[in-house]
């Protein structure tokens, strides 16, 4: 005596032609949230480079984007208030990733923009944004896109 099981027929689970990651209709999102401590932003950037590689980033984008996160972690980090938690949104599109990364301060002060340091977060991510929210949130947000012009 056999037993049939019912198994998805093929062309009902996406899959990866030459490579290149199965399209996606909607976009996902990641969350993590965790103690802001330095000790924890190893598993933000871990968390980053997984997600970059799922949407086909080259290495060089992957190691741009962990040092990004890195950088704009230390700039929350330093205003964080006691016992607070870093929040991490990871926002997937087809080509492109946002993270937004948030913590509570005793009193948000939004990183100066006309810095050295700003401009490298800029170059690495490409685009960036910070806001202080209500409650002394204190937010930046990264965005960057997969490089197109890559033959596949």
């Amino acid at each position: 005596m056999t037993e049939e099981t019912t198994a998805p027929t093929a062309a009902a689970v996406p899959t990866a032609v030459r490579g290149k990651p199965a399209p996606r209709d909607a976009e996902d999102r990641v969350t993590i949230r965790m103690p802001a401590e330095g000790a924890y932003l190893s598993v933000l950037r871990t968390a980053t480079a997984g997600l970059a590689a799922r949407l086909d980033f080259t290495l060089d984008e992957i190691e741009d984007l962990r040092i990004a996160v890195d950088e704009a972690c230390g700039l929350l980090l330093s205003q964080a208030a006691p016992g607070a938690s870093l929040d991490c949104d990871f926002t997937l599109g087809e080509d492109s990733v946002t993270i937004t990364v948030s913590v509570l301060t005793q009193r948000a002060q939004l990183p100066a923009r006309d810095t050295f340091a700003w401009t490298v977060l800029a170059a690495l991510a490409g685009s960036v944004d910070a806001w202080a929210g209500p409650g002394g949130k204190l937010t930046v947000m990264l965005r960057k896109t997969r490089e197109l012009s890559r033959s596949g």
